[in-house]
């Protein structure tokens, strides 16, 4: 829950989520740095410091502060048998009121992709988003290119909903992204029990 001290930790069958530690920069920064290639035409430039310890340390305190204040929740990704870091998942944007909504984002280092670690991630974020967060709609963006990405949306419930021109700057430009949104009373978001 949102305003308290305890820690969110999500479980799947293969996966728990929960959020960064200082003792995860060694394999947040190989998994980052290994799989630059991969990620960066997805993501907004990074930064010069992206990958130092300084850095990382603001990622944490970001994650921590956010999460009590109920504004985001941001998730790393590991592998259940071994604890390995697979990527990160966040809800963003979590705004409340009438709204109830949030924005997800997510990334997964190149060797665990295409795996179906990330489908499971968010399916069970989403879960979690609408029984114990009580939000009432998801939103996730990607650009319109990244076919991985819209599948992965789309085998996980979302669904499209247009295109946001000039949405985001990524690799240094501004481009138009493609949005999909889960809603709590959408049949493929409805949450049983």
């Amino acid at each position: 829950m949102f305003g308290s001290f305890r820690k969110p930790r999500i479980e799947t069958d293969r996966l728990i989520m929960r959020l960064p530690q200082h003792g995860d920069y060694r394999a947040w920064v190989g998994l980052r740095d290994g799989s630059a290639a991969f990620l960066q035409p997805w993501e907004p430039a990074w930064a010069s410091d992206h990958l130092s310890r300084k850095s990382f340390t603001n990622r944490v305190y970001w994650a921590q502060r956010s999460q009590s204040q109920g504004t985001a929740l941001a998730l790393f990704v590991t592998r259940k048998t071994d604890g390995q870091l697979l990527g990160a998942i966040t809800l963003d944007n979590i705004r409340r009121g009438p709204s109830q909504s949030a924005t997800l984002g997510y990334w997964i280092g190149q060797p665990h992709a295409r795996q179906g670690y990330m489908r499971e991630a968010i399916v069970a974020l989403s879960h979690h988003a609408f029984r114990r967060l009580d939000l009432s709609r998801l939103e996730a963006a990607c650009l319109e290119e990244n076919a991985a990405s819209r599948g992965l949306l789309e085998k996980a419930g979302f669904k499209y909903e247009g295109v946001a021109q000039s949405y985001l700057q990524i690799a240094g430009r501004w481009r138009n992204h493609v949005l999909y949104a889960m809603l709590r009373s959408d049949r493929r978001g409805k949450v049983e029990g």
